[in-house]
């Protein structure tokens, strides 16, 4: 593994040290997240190249192709290097119709994790995310049948650390009346800064927040804000807005998925452009 400098260094899941600027992997898999790639050598050295580069968190899931990204990964990088730590996720299925219908009955979630464990070629799970509410987003309701069955599991020796996926502040609290919790993982960008208290009372507890679709859900007024600080700057809007994300707060990993090499090195250098306190403040305007 490279030693190549990432924008943002590095932050601990529990006892996990990774860098800040990680990899999703659900791009990997075939159209809206169904099947294999079209290039299945190209999905290969995308893992590779994210590997040399010096990431050192993946994200992936069962659900994404159904099983189609922790193949790839297992086929790419095993035996993994030490330092890679591989995140995934359990609570949801996918249907016939490409729908995410949930799954977070004990016994759906005992066979979810045996099948990672398979699939990704491992004999623990480093950090398994407990994916709550629906494709709309997160939904009100107790994580005590499902987080306890992973608690479970857990004691067994087959996960490492738990987390929360699509969830509600209130589910984030009971949750950690459960486990411990080393990451929430949620829909958080520019424009949608539902979470802002949320963020800063993980990074006060030294919980780390994993932010997804970082670019979507825009209107076309707030694109033209964001792509205006982005022709000042000489930059492409992901650009723009992974590099506020990085400094939002310390306790933010980011993981832009990507299936193309040349994408993922833009990512990264677009990752670690500096964002001066009038830019942070235009942009900050977009959300609120």
């Amino acid at each position: 593994m490279a030693s190549t400098s990432l924008p943002g260094g590095t932050r601990t899941l529990g006892d996990l040290t990774v860098t800040r600027f990680g990899y999703g992997a659900m791009q990997l898999a075939g159209p809206w997240v169904m099947g294999p790639p079209a290039d299945h050598d190209g999905a290969l050295a995308v893992l590779r190249e994210a590997v040399e580069l010096g990431i050192t968190h993946i994200d992936t899931a069962e659900a994404y192709g159904p099983h189609v990204t922790n193949q790839l990964i297992r086929e790419a990088l095993h035996p993994y290097p030490d330092a890679l730590h591989i995140v995934t996720k359990v609570g949801a299925n996918r249907d016939q119709q490409g729908g995410w219908p949930s799954a977070r009955d004990p016994e759906s979630l005992r066979r979810s994790v045996h099948e990672n464990l398979t699939t990704l070629g491992l004999d623990v799970l480093d950090l398994v995310n407990l994916r709550l509410g629906d494709a709309e987003g997160p939904q009100p309701g107790s994580v005590a049948e499902a987080l306890e069955a992973l608690v479970e599991l857990q004691q067994q020796g087959l996960i490492r650390h738990l987390g929360v996926s699509n969830a509600t502040p209130e589910q984030v609290a009971e949750a950690q009346t459960i486990a411990p919790i080393v990451c929430v993982q949620n829909m958080y960008n520019l424009a949608h800064r539902q979470d802002d208290e949320l963020i800063d009372a993980l990074a006060d507890q030294g919980i780390a927040y994993v932010p997804f679709f970082p670019l979507g859900g825009f209107s076309p007024l707030q694109s033209s804000a964001l792509s205006a600080v982005a022709a000042r700057l000489e930059a492409t809007p992901m650009s723009v807005a992974l590099a506020w994300l990085l400094r939002r707060s310390p306790n933010i990993l980011l993981i832009p998925g990507t299936s193309s090499t040349t994408h993922l090195r833009e990512n990264i250098a677009g990752a670690a452009l500096s964002l001066c306190d009038d830019d942070v403040a235009e942009l900050d305007k977009i959300g609120r």
